[in-house]
């Protein structure tokens, strides 16, 4: 029984995080997904390779043990480290991270005494509880599809007001709707539209929500950020301007001695809160005093005469 490199199979280095050992997974069980590899046997053995990995660095715990392993794991058992079954202790209650939901051996055909993993994982790590958890689960549910990822690029008005794309899939079209207030980041999950699994369990569509950047307005939570510029005369007697927004045009009114960059708050005109029917954030306008550049000479003497009369 050989020593397995999980490091190696998944691609990563002994130093990689979490997050990192998770991406490098997801991208090695699509690549390697029966789904996509009918009939292809190298493949498939590959798939589970790649699982065997995920199952140990996907969880800290069980990496840590893993690590202390290293490669001279055959020494454990002749030094007396442990005495039958497992090193580790089996599975117990620890927690779990893996990201394949199924039995492995169920998915392979393997026959009913096999896991789905190799010597050296049962040796090390056990069968125990965790094997029978896959058993039950894919006797009732059976194996789920992979879920399909995808993203929707949509505008900062068409997340205001709510809107819609027609995604193609393998076999059909299908119509995405996005609710007022969607915000950037969001994923929608479309139940039963990814990868085919048994017993009708499909994996589902995550569409990923993008929002591309606006030419006026700023997005901040449920906020709007505007920039309004006005004229020196405006900041100092105060006054009234018509700005934009994104549901139309409205008036404010400017302060009395109002200041370069101050921020005025209009309650109610920024995004929809999603979900919240007949809620809004706030609009921040930002005012830049625009400062005129060529004066006449009458003019020029005028804001002498106004210097002197502050002085």
């Amino acid at each position: 029984m050989e020593y397995t490199d999980y490091y190696q199979i998944l691609g990563v280095d002994k130093k990689a995080s979490q997050e990192e050992v998770k991406k490098a997974y997801r991208k090695l069980a699509k690549k390697y997904h029966p789904d996509k590899n009918p009939g292809n046997k190298e493949a498939e053995n590959k798939f589970k390779q790649i699982n065997e990995a995920n199952e140990v660095l996907g969880d800290p715990e069980k990496r840590k043990k893993y690590d202390q392993l290293g490669a001279n794991w055959d020494r454990f058992g002749q030094e007396g480290t442990y005495s039958g079954g497992s090193p580790f202790g089996g599975f117990g209650n620890q927690s779990r991270h893996t990201y394949f939901d199924g039995d492995l051996s169920d998915l392979f055909g393997g026959s009913s005494g096999s896991s789905g993993f190799s010597d050296f994982f049962e040796t090390f790590f056990g069968r125990g509880e965790r094997a029978s958890r896959f058993e039950n689960r894919s006797g009732a549910a059976g194996f789920k599809g992979q879920d399909f990822e995808t993203e929707m690029e949509i505008s900062l008005e068409e997340a205001y007001h709510g809107t819609n794309r027609i995604i193609q899939l393998e076999q059909e079209k299908i119509r995405i709707t996005t609710k007022p207030g969607a915000y950037d980041g969001q994923i929608l999950r479309i139940k039963g539209k990814g990868g085919r699994g048994r017993n009708n369990n499909d994996g589902d569509l995550l569409v990923k929500i993008k929002i591309l950047q606006h030419r006026l307005f700023e997005r901040n939570g449920n906020d709007i950020k505007v920039i309004e510029h006005i004229n020196l005369f405006d900041a100092i007697l105060g006054g009234e301007v018509a700005i934009d927004t994104i549901d139309g045009k409205i008036k404010i009114k400017i302060p009395v001695g109002s200041q370069n960059n101050k921020t005025l708050r209009i309650k109610g005109k920024g995004m929809p809160v999603y979900g919240k029917a007949a809620m809004f954030g706030d609009l921040l306008v930002q005012l830049q005093i625009d400062i005129p550049e060529n004066i006449t000479p009458i003019q020029k003497n005028l804001f002498e005469q106004l210097k002197k009369s502050f002085n």
